[in-house]
Order: structure tokens, then sequence, then C-alpha cells
């Protein structure tokens, strides 16, 4: 029983109140003195008793019994069926003679509200490959240049500076050990694609590592012909994401996501330079000291010491 805390009558006063109506021989009158309720609440409860007993005293629903405008459970199951012939809202409300407001409220609840809704749902597909090198995911993130704290430090959106830039981060990670490597650079074009390849397949290469394909979004730098003469110079093979399947590259957008976070707006920085000057500070931490639950908690450096196709040893 939901009884709200001005209740007048409980449960245990209703019966009270009718007892000592039908036991004591109290007047109606008295009883709504006594009890603090209007004549007619005292009538009205002392004729639910007399008509069900103790349990007529309980609280029962405010729903009408008789509810003439709703639709009936065939009607329900007909706007489901029509849904499922990829009929819009609009067109089965015309084709029932109903409001488009109840055709909406049932496939809401029926968790048809969108054609989507109609697509079975795709199975997750997690993959890892065997061993540190095996594939290579590369992705960037554009990101707004800083001339002074802005919104998000002092909120103020009016003293916003405008026209600032844009600044690109690139971003490299192992598929197996999600050990990251990371440079910023003024612009996403080729030359720099090619570059940052250079040197993320060197410092890689560095830790034991054989590099021996990378996986990029579409993006044009990324699909040029230098490009991938660059990657095909050190032995690399290239691979693409599916168009518009981000969870291809899953990796590296759960990477750029702990970055945005934890290091892109994790600090007040008082220009872009900082920001910068911070990111080897934070990738040094993610990639050696920071648990990874992706793979059972170990850090990325720890992973790569148990991989025996190593080529180096590292002390942790």
């Amino acid at each position: 029983m939901n009884i709200h805390k001005n209740a007048r009558l409980t449960f245990v006063r209703r019966l009270e109140m009718v007892m000592s109506l039908t036991s004591s021989g109290a007047c109606v009158t008295v009883a709504a003195d006594r009890f603090g309720v209007s004549t007619a609440t005292v009538r009205k409860w002392l004729g639910r008793y007399l008509a069900e007993g103790p349990s007529g005293l309980a609280d029962r629903s405010s729903r009408p019994n008789v509810s003439p405008r709703s639709i009936s459970t065939a009607t329900a199951l007909t706007i489901i069926e029509l849904r499922k012939k990829r009929m819009t809202q609009m067109r089965i409300a015309h084709y029932l003679g109903l409001s488009k407001a109840t055709v909406s409220r049932v496939l809401n609840r029926a968790g048809l509200s969108r054609l989507s809704d109609l697509e079975p749902a795709e199975p997750i597909v997690r993959y890892e490959h065997a061993h540190c090198g095996d594939l290579i995911h590369l992705d960037t993130k554009k990101l707004a240049r800083i001339e002074r704290p802005g919104h998000r430090v002092h909120g103020d959106r009016t003293t916003e500076v405008r026209g600032a830039g844009w600044e690109v981060l690139f971003i490299a990670i192992d598929d197996h050990a999600r050990i990251a490597f990371t440079r910023m650079y003024a612009n996403e074009t080729k030359e720099n694609a090619i570059d940052f390849l250079g040197k993320a397949y060197a410092w890689y290469s560095s830790l034991g590592m054989r590099p021996k394909a990378i996986l990029t979004d579409n993006g044009s730098a990324f699909r040029s012909k230098a490009f991938a003469a660059a990657a095909q110079a050190v032995g690399l093979k290239s691979r693409f994401t599916r168009p518009y399947r981000p969870q291809t590259n899953g990796k590296a957008e759960r990477f750029i996501q702990s970055a945005l976070r934890e290091w892109a707006y994790g600090f007040v920085y008082q220009h872009s330079n900082d920001r910068t000057a911070m990111l080897d500070r934070w990738v040094h931490h993610y990639n050696w000291h920071r648990p990874h639950q992706g793979i059972g908690g170990m850090t990325p450096m720890r992973r790569l010491t148990n991989d025996a196709h190593n080529l180096l040893q590292l002390h942790i």
C-alpha cells in the first residue's frame, strides 16, 4: 500500500473506524469527528466493509473500469503486424483510422519506433591477433587549438576564441598488446601520414615487435598511393575499414576516447603547446602503468613481455 504522508486513514484506521460503527454503535457524525474525515468518507468505508469485509478497506487502483477510447488488443497486434511490413506510422494510422499518437505509443511499447528496429541486431564480433605487431591500428583525431582557456574552464561562452584552427592527433595502437604511439601534426595530409607511419614503425620495431600489417580508415591521406608505397616499402600490408563501420577499427576508437577523457580534456591547458607537451607523459602512463580491462587488467607493456614472439625482453 502506497500511503501519502498526510493520509487521514490507513488500513488499520479504516478498520478501527468501521468497527466502532458496527460494534460500539457509534453514529456516523461522531466517527467522522473522531477520525477527522467527512461523513461521506465514513459511509463509503462502512459500505465497502459491509459488502466485502476487511478486504474492502484496502486501497484500489485509480484506473477506470472502462476506457472507451482505448484500442483493443487485436488492434494493437494489427499495428505491430503492419509495422513488420515496413509501413510508416502515418500509413498505419491512416489505414486503421487511428491517430498517429496512438500508433506511436503502441510501437514505442513494442520497441519498434524506428524502422531500423525491425532489422536483427548484428552479433558483436570481437577479435584479437595472436601476437604483437600482427596488426597495427592507425587513426586520427582533430583537436581544436588552444590559445587561452575556454568555456570548459570558466563556463563563459561569450569569450570563446574564434578562428584558432585545428591540429591533428595521429595514433597507432597494437591489436594484441594495446601499446600506443602518438604524434601531433598541424594537419592531416598524406605527407604527415607517411611521416607518422615511419616513426611508428621504427618505434614498434625498437620494442622487439615485428609489424606486419596496418588497419586504417578510408581517409584520403591513408588511401593515397604515396602512403601505400611507404607501407609497402617497410613490408606492411595495408587494410581498410568497411565504410561507415567504425567498429572495425574499434581499438583505435576506444583509445581516442580514453585520450580525450584523460588527457585532452582531463587537464586545464593555457595553450596547445602545453597540451602537446603532456601527451608523451600520458601515453607513457597508458603503456606502462595503466591497467587495461581488455587484456585482463594488465598494462600493455606487461602483455608485450608475455608474447613469445617479442624479439626483446623488456624489464618492468
